[in-house]
């Protein structure tokens, strides 16, 4: 059998399982129409860019159908969840596993789908996001190993992406899922499982960046638009007419053992934005671990002072003393929010604070229902 020959052959095998997944996995079948199918050998097994799914030839040849199945649904599956864009500055191949992980997952729970050999599976880790997944793999010992490295390298957001362009992918396949959903409604056997509903609704209907959530908080406006404040034209900032003066934020680094070095600069970093975001923002800064460092009265972005901490992690320091410490100055017409940024394990207070609280959560930290109180975000 010549080259091409094998070629035809499969694009036929994976133009038949296509066909299958119309009638057993409808919704599945739907993604599949956004993304064309090219038989190469330019990839070891199977991959996909965002767009393409590519099969190499000799890779797919000894699967069974099911196993096809499962394979084409795996790379479509990366695509429609965006972890070519996702993936960021982020390591490649621990970056694959963890996709892996949760993609495989999803599979190993549907029928008439298996995975090829050597297929990367952790019932224990498989609930969790892949973002999730990749911070728990990043503190493991012992390296993981991946037959099926199907994420192409390049730098981030993808292989030859700018930014606009990986904004533009998510876009296509957020729409390409409401239409999915659509189809494989009006079809026979087009139940789609709630687990994979809740996913698919998460990937177009993400938790809003925390940054987007806090600028909710902050900024309060009356009922009725009643245009703009006039004082910030001139910098090309345009706010609806706030209430108040001013706003204040008390914002808590975590900065206790278990917050690494990457994790702290991530916080400082969104505390940078807090400051640049609103010319209204009255923000101290408070560091903490099983003590509470501060406050720091702070208006610029590149002197804050340096961390404090290492130790246990108690919550009740910060929100007892930012709650005591304005109970008698703050104006009563002045917005006011305290921001815990931290991994969320730790000591929590026994009441909530008067104030309203903001948990915002790295990947990896304390699930969203374990918090007493409050308003949770997680970082990407």
């Amino acid at each position: 059998m010549t080259t091409a020959d094998a070629d035809t052959l499969q694009a036929r095998r994976i133009a038949a399982s296509q066909i299958r997944l119309t009638v057993s996995h409808p919704f599945f079948a739907a993604l599949l129409m956004m993304a064309p199918v090219r038989i190469t050998d330019s990839v070891e097994t199977a991959a996909t860019d965002g767009q393409e799914l590519l099969f190499n030839p000799a890779f797919t040849a000894p699967l069974s159908a099911e196993q096809l199945d499962g394979l084409v649904v795996h790379e479509v599956l990366h695509c429609a969840l965006m972890h070519i864009p996702r993936r960021r500055g982020r390591d490649r191949l621990l970056w694959n596993i963890a996709a892996d992980i949760h993609v495989n997952g999803l599979i190993g729970k549907e029928r008439h789908l298996c995975l090829p050999e050597g297929a990367v599976v952790d019932t224990t880790l498989e609930h969790l996001s892949a973002d999730e997944i990749y911070e728990v793999l990043r503190k493991e010992v012992t390296p993981r190993s991946i037959t099926l490295l199907d994420l192409p390298a390049g730098g981030p957001p993808g292989v030859g992406q700018s930014e606009a362009e990986g904004e533009l992918l998510e876009v296509r396949w957020k729409a390409a899922i409401h239409r999915a959903i659509a189809a494989a409604s009006l079809a026979s056997s087009g139940r789609i499982p709630e687990r994979i509903l809740r996913e698919f609704r998460a990937a177009c209907e993400p938790t809003i960046d925390w940054k987007s959530q806090l600028w909710r908080w902050l900024v309060r406006t009356p009922d009725d638009f009643q245009g703009f404040d006039r004082r910030f034209a001139w910098r090309r900032i345009y706010l609806e007419q706030l209430e108040g003066e001013s706003i204040q934020a008390d914002v808590c680094v975590d900065t206790s053992g278990s917050v690494n070095d990457e994790q702290l600069g991530a916080f400082l970093s969104e505390l940078r934005g807090i400051l640049r975001a609103y010319p209204t923002v009255r923000c101290r800064l408070w560091y903490a671990d099983c003590e509470c460092h501060g406050p720091f009265e702070i208006d610029d972005t590149n002197h804050l002072p340096k961390p404090i901490g290492g130790g246990g992690t108690d919550f009740r320091p910060f929100l007892e003393r930012a709650e005591a410490d304005s109970a008698g100055t703050r104006h009563s017409h002045e917005p006011r929010l305290l921001v815990y940024l931290t991994d969320g394990h730790g000591t929590f207070p026994t009441r909530a604070p008067n104030a309203p609280v903001m948990w915002a959560v790295v990947p990896g930290g304390l699930e969203s229902s374990k918090f007493p109180f409050g308003t949770v975000v997680r970082m990407i």
